[in-house]
């Protein structure tokens, strides 16, 4: 790998994570052979709404491969797993769009709420106009599937948006050409037979569709999902960097919220470096404190048997009255009428 961070998301939605493990056990893996070292279980495996690390991800991907070695399509049999109901608000955003031109602009604009690990874009070169899959950060134990898994999973997203079997012109890899016994095999899963040892891979668009119009056209639905995507994306990338390293490591203490000095130690870094990185990303130390006890304040407002003075003691605030107002600015509303509200 580069020596530059990746560029996807730190997080991401477990839908990729429950397709791969799906197909683990249809070739023969149990769940947890799918899920070692993940920290993952079955039960989290069961929330649809859970979020996973990239890390994690990758790892299932590893323990595919490391499990099923005479598995040469598994790439492909992954890709074609990845409908657009699959991938959320960002799908039906997609689906939504006036032509298929609109959609690939709005999914690129939102690629990070996808599961892809390749960096996509668009590209036009003497008058052709290409999808570029980028697989340079991805470590190269992992990048033959993954390219296959993304750039197939793309072509399975055409195909539901365009209803065609083959919804690119050509297509390139830059792996090395299969066994003949399983060059059919790609050419079902693109459309067309690709050309092998390309120097990048690449998806070639056709003008004609990309001005198709879309069945799904619907602007005041495509308006709002991408309203909510724009808010997740805000979200996720809230929780990446620095920043989100500090506020897992504040959660981790719990009520009592670690100081400066020792966040900066956990992390080794000096109290100094760790004031002007957050300030790099346009946050600070207090800042992430106070949003960590806003969080924390409406957890513990939500147990029952709680008292404010309880509450109160808990956050670090040595007066009742002291967290009251806090809670005010927060909210605008007492903790009181909070407790009120929610049981409304």
């Amino acid at each position: 790998m580069t020596s530059t961070a990746p560029p996807w998301p730190r997080l991401r939605n477990i839908g990729s994570v429950q397709l791969m493990t799906q197909l683990g056990t249809e070739l023969g893996l149990t769940v947890p052979q799918c899920l070692q070292d993940t920290g993952l279980d079955v039960m989290t495996l069961a929330d649809g709404q859970a979020e996973v690390t990239a890390d994690q991800e990758l790892q299932v991907v590893g323990n595919l491969l490391a499990n099923l070695p005479d598995q040469p399509l598994l790439g492909l049999l992954a890709g074609r797993r990845y409908q657009l109901s699959r991938y959320g608000i960002w799908g039906y955003a997609l689906l939504s769009s006036a032509s298929l031109g609109e959609a690939l602009e709005m999914g690129l604009r939102y690629l990070d709420l996808t599961f892809a690990f390749c960096r996509i874009q668009a590209r036009e070169d003497a008058g052709r106009r290409w999808l570029v899959i980028d697989d340079r950060w991805i470590e190269p134990r992992l990048r033959f599937f993954l390219l296959l898994r993304d750039s197939s999973a793309i072509i399975r997203i055409h195909r539901e948006l365009t209803g065609l079997r083959q919804p690119f012109k050509s297509v390139r890899l830059a792996l090395p050409a299969p066994p003949d016994a399983l060059i059919s095999a790609y050419t079902e899963a693109y459309g067309c037979t690709p050309q092998f040892d390309a120097a990048e891979t690449l998806l070639e668009l056709d003008p004609v569709l990309l001005a198709r119009g879309l069945p799904g056209d619907n602007p005041a639905i495509r308006q709002a999902c991408e309203q909510q995507c724009r808010q997740l994306l805000q979200r996720y990338r809230a929780r990446d960097g620095l920043a989100g390293r500090v506020r897992e490591l504040l959660l981790e203490g719990g009520s009592a919220l670690p100081d400066m000095t020792s966040v900066a130690a956990r992390l080794h870094l000096t109290e100094r470096t760790l004031r002007r990185r957050l300030g790099q990303e346009q946050t600070g130390f207090r800042q992430l404190q106070e949003e960590t006890r806003e969080a924390l304040a409406e957890e513990l407002l939500r147990l029952p048997g709680l008292s404010l003075d309880e509450v109160a003691q808990r956050l670090g605030y040595g007066e009742v009255s002291n967290f009251v107002h806090a809670f005010r600015r927060w909210k605008g509303m007492t903790p009181k009428q909070f407790m009120r509200s929610r049981e409304g």
